[in-house]
């Protein structure tokens, strides 16, 4: 199960924008590929153009189809790309939110706060930010390593550059560590890819007190997100979720360190597998939770390998956490919101020094 299969492109506050209010109702279009309404793909014989129209004619606003490669990029931690982040600005405007090290965009000179105007001779605010990431990824059609894209960058007052960058595989660092004060680790998860939560037990182990960084978190894979919230539970309830009209309760086993304090940072970006984790940790009261609210999205999408190796993943049902809540289209509410979301990192240290630290 996936908690938010959104391409992995680190989403920051509003860096998706909301799904529209008003979805096109489920179509009985979804037999267009010979499956009734409903029915799981898992095994069909569709080609790429009867996926992707299945896709589109469901009226889920999550659906997606992924090539083999693309799917196999996204659940293992690495990617198909330039090595850059977008997000949607306020002007509706597509301006470069992250630039990953000596990747290609940032050997050509993109640097945070361009703004992108053009991807392959396509206005990128014309398009949706989930659009704009999987063109820069090789867009449906997977293209291969090595493949190129066209893109117009231009930096406040200056010119516009032409650039044609090269797709290479990247590996997605869902896990970055700082430590902010002595002894305070602080654990950025920027996405639920396998191996994940064995990265947080060993972020966490030794620390004094942790920050567990979920701000732009954009969701990933379910056992991720519950393995990672097993790391600071002793056992119990870690959430529910239905599929297909069938539901299942997610547990933590036995033996998760509940000594360390622990502080969850949490913003509008903060969504699904991250939301998931966020909440669970606050209704065992394991976690205080700083930030602004998150972003809501409560939905899980379920992966169907089709026939050829590649996956189509629909919405099948909703998550809840231990107390029964459910996040969708309402978010999680900090128990300590931030009025200035750039200090919040500062403000949840001095949480941290409240709650006392580990000796």
């Amino acid at each position: 199960m996936v908690f938010g299969a959104v391409l992995l492109a680190g989403a920051a506050t509003g860096a998706w924008g909301e799904p529209a209010s008003d979805p096109r109702p489920p179509s009985s279009d979804s037999a267009v590929a010979g499956l009734p309404a409903g029915r799981d793909p898992a095994g069909a014989q569709l080609s790429r153009q009867q996926a992707e129209q299945l896709v589109s004619s469901s009226g889920d606003p999550w659906a997606a189809y992924y090539s083999p490669q693309a799917y196999a990029d996204f659940t293992s931690g690495q990617y198909l790309g330039v090595g850059l982040s977008v997000d949607r600005a306020q002007d509706g405007s597509t301006d470069v939110s992250q630039v990953r090290a000596a990747g290609p965009a940032a050997r050509a000179g993109v640097a945070v706060g361009d703004r992108l105007l053009h991807i392959d001779g396509i206005r990128a605010d014309r398009l949706p930010v989930t659009e704009v990431v999987a063109r820069l990824r090789g867009g449906p059609q997977g293209l291969p390593e090595g493949s190129t894209v066209a893109l117009a960058v231009q930096r406040a007052g200056g010119p516009v550059r032409e650039l044609v960058l090269r797709r290479t595989v990247l590996d997605a660092e869902e896990v970055t560590v700082d430590h902010p004060a002595p002894g305070i680790a602080r654990i950025a998860v920027h996405g639920f890819t396998s191996g994940v939560a064995a990265q947080v037990r060993a972020a966490a182990r030794g620390a004094r007190g942790v920050l567990l960084d979920l701000r732009g978190s954009s969701g990933g894979l379910v056992e991720e997100a519950a393995g990672t919230a097993a790391v600071f539970l002793d056992g119990g309830p870690v959430g529910s979720y239905e599929a297909r009209g069938v539901s299942r309760r997610l547990t933590a086993p036995p033996g998760g360190d509940t000594a360390t304090p622990l502080v969850v940072l949490v913003d509008g970006g903060t969504m699904s597998a991250a939301e998931l984790l966020a909440g669970a940790l606050q209704d065992r009261c394991r976690a205080v939770l700083v930030g602004s609210r998150t972003f809501g999205k409560g939905s899980v999408q379920q992966p169907s390998r089709l026939a050829d190796g590649s996956v189509l993943e629909l919405t099948v049902g909703r998550y809840r956490t231990p107390a029964g809540r459910s996040p969708d289209g309402t978010g999680l509410a900090p128990d300590v919101p931030a009025q200035d979301p750039s200090g919040a990192t500062e403000l949840g240290l001095r949480v941290l020094a409240g709650l006392g630290t580990r000796g």
